[in-house]
């Protein structure tokens, strides 16, 4: 069986002052090709840090992240190469030719995908069109990470902390969460769910808010006002998503009502919401993009790309 070779790669946009959306392609003198900047992730690296750090290498441009594209599969000399993709908005930066990628065109995205050398890619390219669902996710619903058993705690349970595994989970959010570029910071009222974004907000200079509808307590005695809430930050526009700390007793709950499922191979499961994991939520119900990560460390047996239908928005392998 051939190796598989991971990497992760940035489907780069801007639109311009006519709204015509405009994608990054990249020469690379090393194989004579039109491509998207990628790259091997690094040794126990996962492939969203590695996709941002390859284009940033490549391309010298720094982008907000969006929402999860596609996963490309094709043979190279020393195995199969699986790149994930994720849609990323510029926001400042310029490029500079280098050892890697010599040239960068910005084109319309029908243009790009004809200069493009490899028909995989124009794969992804594809996605960035899709006109049904957003670039870019305006929620990101956080799991508390982990504070030990309910058990062992002598206190009230609300104020019950992080235990050691939860502290490094809270620092893992805080080095990679930045990346999709939040506006705010919210969290139910325990202790364990404030402390889960306490390094994001010491990280960002964000203040946390508190959301008690979404905690357990709030959200079990009125559902109803938890999901208008979550349907409210699917809708605001504050610049940047919303990054909301909240308990496994209500996430699912939300995700469900939202219409996403876990897709497994008995069919739609409880949607999944292990400590310290994040759901991407972005767009609606109907036309919702639905991206799960748990702990951001690799795991082989997540699905990698998520599918169009909202009945099954966990990213999965095509």
């Amino acid at each position: 069986m051939p190796d598989l070779i991971p990497a992760g790669g940035g489907v780069l946009w801007r639109t311009t002052d006519d709204g015509t959306l405009e994608t990054a392609v990249v020469h690379r003198p090393k194989y004579d090709d039109w491509s998207l900047p990628k790259g091997k992730l690094d040794a126990g690296e996962h492939a969203l840090p590695a996709a941002v750090r390859e284009v940033c290498e490549e391309t010298g441009l720094a982008a907000v992240v969006g929402r999860r594209s596609v996963q490309t599969r094709y043979p190279v000399r020393n195995g199969v190469k699986r790149v994930d993709y994720w849609l990323m908005q510029v926001v400042d930066g310029a490029f500079s030719p280098n050892s890697e990628v010599d040239e960068l065109r910005w084109l319309p995205v029908p243009e790009a995908a004809a200069l493009l050398t490899h028909e995989h890619d124009r794969e992804v390219l594809a996605d960035l069109a899709r006109a049904d669902l957003p670039r870019a996710p305006r929620l990101l619903l956080v799991r508390h990470a982990s504070a030990g058993d309910r058990s062992d705690w002598d206190g009230p349970d609300h104020e019950r902390p992080l235990d050691r595994r939860g502290r490094e989970q809270a620092e893992t959010l805080a080095r990679v969460l930045p990346v999709f570029g939040p506006a705010r910071l919210l969290s139910a009222p325990p202790t364990r769910c404030r402390s889960t974004l306490e390094p994001l907000a010491e990280a960002m200079g964000l203040p946390v808010g508190e959301l008690p509808e979404l905690g357990e307590k709030g959200f079990t005695a009125d559902p109803h006002a938890g999901l208008a809430v979550v349907e409210e930050l699917l809708l605001s526009d504050d610049g940047g998503p919303v990054v909301v700390s909240s308990q496994g007793g209500a996430i699912p709950s939300v995700l469900m009502s939202l219409g996403v499922r876990w897709q497994g191979t008995a069919g739609p499961l409880w949607p999944p919401a292990a400590k310290g994991s994040v759901w991407a939520l972005g767009g609606r119900p109907g036309a919702l993009a639905a991206d799960y990560y748990r702990d951001f460390e690799p795991d082989p047996a997540a699905p990698a790309r998520r599918p169009p239908a909202p009945e099954a928005a966990l990213p999965h392998q095509r």
